[in-house]
């Protein structure tokens, strides 16, 4: 019997496949279906800062800013009313109430302001764990690496501060250092780090010229990102890491658990080949390690991450000499 199990920020899931923050994450019915084709955990869609801090402000519209400081909603024990936030709470109760499998919200923050708070509204409905969606778009000329770096630090911090249940932060790779910046969030007691969140980025059309969201779909090799980061990070930090972007089928499912991730998150291939992906990539990864005699994924999980290569400078090779001096090229 192969065992498919794993950890992921301290909770035990049944594979390694979540879905991630996405559309098919965000209402009951379809999170049920993603628990029937097999997904072991699912990250809700994310509620935004904006929303949070909107409501906020016009729910608490008259006091003065001493009052509307943390001690003072805690102590008023302090109600949302926003349709919006009162869905998602309820969408969490209702989540747990239906299914077995981890329920993650998920929160898009750029800031440490007020919105903290409400994490703990996420916990007291039953959320098994929280995720930081976290991206400050490093385009703000006044701002130094530096200070966008704390501010992921102090939003980490804040929200620990009130919660219990386990945090990941999702992040970019738009950092000068990355590596550091990885350890860095690790060293925060943080329960695990995803790498890495996908953004719509900006296009042209150029009939109405005007800008247009580029391709919403990640594509099958974008996991290469990730892939590297894992491999080079996963021997180095304690906290547990899952990839995200460009996982569409087993292969890249593999490759990931190789590099040394704990879990890998999925949505693109949903949207693209139905539920059913889930089932298939599972099956897949099962005939692999048969065919490897892999028992369990503790068996291979790492088995090319930096600390067990030979020769780890491979993992941060970013020439092409290698592989031109071993192709011809025909210029006929």
């Amino acid at each position: 019997m192969l065992d498919l199990t794993t950890r992921y920020l301290g909770l035990t899931l049944k594979n390694p496949l979540i879905a991630a923050s996405s559309g098919y994450t965000s209402n009951l019915e379809h999170i049920t279906q993603l628990e029937q084709n097999g997904i072991a955990a699912v990250v809700l869609k994310s509620i935004f800062e904006e929303e949070i801090i909107n409501q906020f402000h016009e729910s608490m519209g008259g006091l003065d800013k001493f009052h509307s400081n943390m001690e003072y909603l805690d102590y008023y024990d302090y109600e949302l009313k926003n349709e919006n936030i009162n869905n998602y709470v309820q969408l969490i109760r209702n989540a747990k109430a239906k299914v077995s499998i981890p329920i993650i919200a998920s929160i898009n923050c750029v800031s440490n302001s007020e919105w903290t708070f409400f994490a703990k509204k996420l916990q007291e409905a039953g959320a098994d764990a929280l995720e930081l969606n976290i991206f400050i778009m490093p385009s703000d000329q006044t701002k130094t690496g530096e200070q966008i770096e704390n501010t992921y630090i102090d939003i980490i911090n804040r929200v620990r501060k009130e919660v219990k249940i386990p945090v990941s932060v999702k992040m970019s790779s738009y950092f000068s250092n990355l590596s550091a910046m990885i350890q860095r969030i690790s060293e925060t007691k943080i329960d695990g780090i995803v790498l890495f969140n996908r953004f719509i980025s900006a296009d042209f059309d150029i009939d109405k010229i005007a800008v247009s969201p580029s391709y919403v779909f990640s594509n099958d090799k974008e996991y290469s990102l990730p892939l590297r980061w894992t491999a080079i990070m996963s021997s180095k930090i304690k906290c547990s890491i899952a990839a995200s972007n460009g996982i569409h089928d087993s292969e890249a499912l593999i490759k990931l658990l190789l590099a040394g991730a704990d879990a890998v998150q999925i949505a693109s291939t949903i949207y693209l080949n139905g539920m059913g992906q889930i089932d298939f990539m599972l099956k897949n990864l099962e005939d692999w390690m048969q065919s490897k005699n892999y028992t369990s994924i503790s068996h291979f999980k790492g088995a090319l991450s930096y600390n067990n290569l030979k020769n780890p400078a491979e993992l941060e090779r970013v020439q092409f000499m290698r592989y031109f001096s071993d192709h011809a090229i025909d210029n006929k």
